[in-house]
């Protein structure tokens, strides 16, 4: 079967590739910050019992369940009510972005990659497949 591909390039304005810019940063922040969660929370757990210092060691309540994809969605949706830069992007930009940490960790457990990483200004790279299926933008 033959199947026929288009492949359409962006021409943004000027106005647009600071939308769209804005959104990277956006996203780039939502990463840090949940990437930040998750590894506060494996540093409060990553020492013996007996070698703990109070003063140098994270302290989360051991009741606190690890942080997840799900867990931290619910936590983006508080964020998106008091903070209204990130009202500006789509809600599932943002969830893309946080489901891309979380395969950043999988790749880690199952696949031995490192540990992710926090992103630069300026370095975040997305690539989003929109609900109908389309890209959103790519940079």
């Amino acid at each position: 079967m033959f199947n026929l591909t288009y492949e359409f390039k962006l021409k943004p304005t000027v106005a647009q590739v600071t939308i769209f810019e804005d959104w990277l940063e956006q996203c780039r922040r939502v990463y840090n910050w949940a990437l930040a969660e998750r590894k506060d929370w494996f540093k409060s757990r990553s020492c013996q019992i007996n070698t703990c210092s109070i003063r140098a060691e994270y302290l989360i309540p051991a009741d606190r369940t690890r942080p997840t994809y799900a867990s931290q969605c619910k936590g983006l949706t508080q964020a998106r009510a008091t903070i209204p830069a990130l009202k500006a992007v789509q809600v599932h930009v943002l969830q893309q972005t946080l489901k891309r940490l979380e395969r950043a960790f999988v790749n880690m457990w199952e696949q031995k990659h490192g540990f992710p990483r926090f992103k630069k200004v300026g370095k975040m790279r997305y690539d989003c497949i929109s609900s109908d299926g389309s890209r959103t933008y790519q940079k």
